[in-house]
């Protein structure tokens, strides 16, 4: 397995974390579970820097999640260029 799979599995598990995270907030209550409390310490810091930035629309639709997944996955195609790069792959 290479460098860029492994760091691309890696990433895409991230990525469901946030997606399986926004989903908890649909479901009243779900967030306060064990999982609901695991996935906001390791997913809460990253999607708080968009938070920070995009206001919710109306008050209440947030779309901070959705421009924090697209900035991930144009974070992960930049390193395995770089890493592709770097090592002749």
């Amino acid at each position: 397995m290479s460098i860029e799979q492994i760091i691309g599995s890696i990433l895409n598990i991230y990525i469901y974390m946030i997606i399986a995270y926004v989903l908890l907030s649909w479901v009243p209550n779900a967030r306060d579970s064990f999982i609901g409390e695991l996935l906001g310490k390791v997913v809460e810091p990253y999607l708080s820097i968009f938070r920070k930035i995009i206001p919710p629309i109306g008050g209440m639709i947030d779309i901070s999640p959705i421009i924090a997944l697209i900035a991930l996955q144009f974070a992960a195609s930049g390193l395995a260029s770089v890493i592709a790069f770097l090592f002749g792959g």
